[in-house]
């Protein structure tokens, strides 16, 4: 479940990111002439967008994923509102792994 949860975190903040650099820098950049802007956020996604991979790669291998199911995590990633739909998909396995059992619930008898 951490695996899950590291990479729910990487993978919005890499959202952001790639948000920040299309929406800000780039008009920064083109716009006022500051290209530091794109410098520095572009700097920034590509670690994140770095770091997201092996988020991946672990998280996919530790909860046994299809390979069709990690590429639809990672191909979000490359869109730019993407990162919303494969939080949704993080997400809701998290709250699959949180759902208590049944039978740890019920008291014992004795």
């Amino acid at each position: 479940m951490k695996s899950l949860q590291v990479l729910r975190a990487v993978s919005f903040c890499e959202g952001l990111s790639y948000l920040t650099l299309f929406m800000v820098a780039m008009p920064l950049k083109y716009g006022l002439d500051l290209p530091i802007a794109v410098t520095l956020s572009g700097g920034l996604h590509g670690a994140l967008f770095v770091a997201l991979v092996p988020c991946l790669l672990y998280a996919a291998y530790t909860r046994k994923w299809s390979v069709s199911r990690s590429l639809s995590i990672f191909v979000a990633a490359l869109l730019p509102f993407g990162f919303i739909l494969a939080d949704r998909k993080i997400a809701r396995e998290l709250r699959a792994c949180a759902v208590p059992s049944p039978e740890k619930d019920r008291p014992s008898e004795r």
